[in-house]
């Protein structure tokens, strides 16, 4: 009768397996592979930047500036803001040459203060990046790539003819069906994640040329009736203009996401910062052309009720073509839940190898080389997101605290300009873009609580208080329920992972 084996013989039997070998023959060490090159690290931010908000309802900027000219102006400095922001991250990123964005910097800067308040900022922001924030986004934007992926289709497949609830019911299991594709790809293959994020990044920005290029034909035949406003009834509101540029910077959220990424990128000493200046100038101008168009076409009250903008202007501009917008954002918000994924498991991967996250959420596939625990957690808790239906508040309560987040990020930077003053810098950004990170950090961090009081930011609270209750047992005392042994070995036996080699040897 054959033995049973231990688990101490599985998991050395999963650690003997053969891994995949490099170009010159040589076998890989299990760990993050440097897959990334120049062109993947831009198509990651344009991925992640680029998301269903400038097809949708690029409007608040509108709204609260009050003239076109103005609101111009605003998406253009909201760009150069978040370009500022970038370069600062692009330095950190050679300081800190982990991956984890936030999470690293915070780390390194904070950590070795205070024995258990040092790395608190760091836990609290892996907390609510990993555990509510990332797969919340996740699960809307699925949801929002089911809903138009399916209206070219709306006629083929019978929807007119269901009932309201039949048609949210088949949106879901739409969302569902995307949300199990974009992990199956990020827990196959990095190199396979690379190509299908090249394609829709590529796919996306086309979309948003087309979109252009309708504005441009529509002031080509002397369509000017709505621009020749210019500055008029711009708002001299400083609360107004604050809200303007607000909503402006939300629709630029992403251009750190390139250094969540660090140690897979090839050459990030160099590569960092060459995507960053290429892919936010490009998003810049997408972005204010764009708004040109919507605002060529269609007027301020058309821009303000229309459901989605962009189908809008399709509907007036494109005619039999039309159906290329709703495509366009099926295609930008896949990828960008697509990118988004891709970063928040590396987030994990990072935290779990320092011990502030579940161990085997660190762990590597051995021959795959991805973090396939981290990968299934995100797709599960998105999931459940998804199963919880409205959950826009509950982004909305945490979203705010991104900024909080990258001004701490940028106080680290300055932090460490004394501290790790050694550290040899590729790059180092001018001093005054940092703080100017800053202030514009602290700005986004108290306006929303300033231009709308409510008790969402108390659950805010309470959240990060939870963080604190999980990270004194578990993190700083390092408590482990029994069950986590048999917990480990499940995971390890069944995603065929084993700890990075870089782990094993520290």
């Amino acid at each position: 009768m054959e033995r049973k084996r231990s688990e101490k013989e599985i998991e050395e039997d999963l650690a003997a397996q053969e891994p995949l070998k490099g170009q010159d023959g040589e076998k890989k060490a299990v760990g993050l592979q440097r897959e990334l090159g120049l062109l993947a690290a831009v198509n990651i931010i344009i991925g992640v930047m680029i998301g269903s908000g400038i097809f949708v309802s690029p409007t608040a900027a509108l709204k609260y500036s009050g003239s076109v000219g103005m609101c111009l102006v605003v998406w253009a400095v909201c760009g150069v803001i978040s370009l500022i922001g970038a370069l600062c991250f692009a330095e950190l990123g050679t300081v800190v040459p982990r991956s984890g964005a936030e999470y690293a910097y915070l780390l390194e800067s904070f950590g070795r203060l205070h024995k258990f308040w040092g790395p608190l900022p760091a836990f609290i922001c892996a907390w609510i990046y990993v555990v509510v924030l990332r797969p919340a986004e996740i699960a809307v934007i699925m949801l929002t790539f089911a809903e138009y992926s399916i209206q070219p289709l709306r006629d083929v497949l019978g929807l007119s003819r269901m009932s309201t609830e039949d048609e949210e019911l088949f949106v879901k299991l739409i969302a569902f069906l995307g949300l199990g594709v974009i992990t199956y790809i990020n827990m196959v293959s990095v190199k396979l994640y690379v190509s299908i994020n090249n394609i829709f990044g590529f796919c996306k920005v086309i979309a948003c040329l087309i979109v252009i290029g309708g504005g441009i034909y529509e002031l080509a035949i002397g369509n000017t009736k709505n621009l020749t406003s210019g500055f008029q009834g711009t708002t001299t509101n400083p609360g107004f203009i604050a809200l303007a540029f607000y909503n402006g910077l939300w629709a630029y959220d992403g251009w750190s996401s390139v250094t969540t990424v660090t140690e897979e990128i090839k050459a990030p000493e160099k590569n960092i910062l060459r995507s960053i200046v290429i892919a936010v100038p490009i998003i810049t101008g997408l972005y204010v052309f764009m708004n040109m168009a919507y605002m060529t076409v269609l007027s301020a009250d058309e821009m303000m009720t229309a459901p989605a903008v962009a189908v809008a202007f399709g509907d007036r501009v494109l005619g039999p073509f039309s159906f290329i917008i709703p495509l366009g954002v099926a295609l930008a918000t896949f990828g960008c839940a697509l990118s988004i994924q891709f970063g928040v498991t590396r987030l994990c991967f990072v935290a779990g190898r320092e011990g502030h996250m579940l161990k085997p959420l660190s762990y590597i596939h051995v021959r795959r080389f991805t973090p396939g625990p981290a990968v299934a957690m995100q797709g599960i808790i998105a999931f459940l997101f998804m199963l919880v239906g409205n959950i826009g508040e509950l982004i909305e309560f945490a979203s705010f605290l991104i900024w909080f987040f990258y001004g701490c990020a940028t106080a680290a930077l300055l932090i460490m300009r004394k501290t790790h003053a050694h550290v040899h810098r590729p790059y180092k950004v001018p001093l005054i873009l940092p703080f100017i990170t800053l202030a514009v950090s602290v700005f986004l961090s108290v306006m929303p609580m300033i231009a709308d009081p409510s008790l969402k930011y108390l659950f805010a609270v309470g959240f990060i208080l939870s963080g604190v209750a999980v990270y004194a047992p578990f993190v700083y005392y390092k408590k482990r329920p029994k069950i986590m042994g048999k917990f480990t070995f499940l995971t390890q036996v069944l995603f065929e992972v084993v700890p990075s080699e870089s782990e094993s040897a520290d």
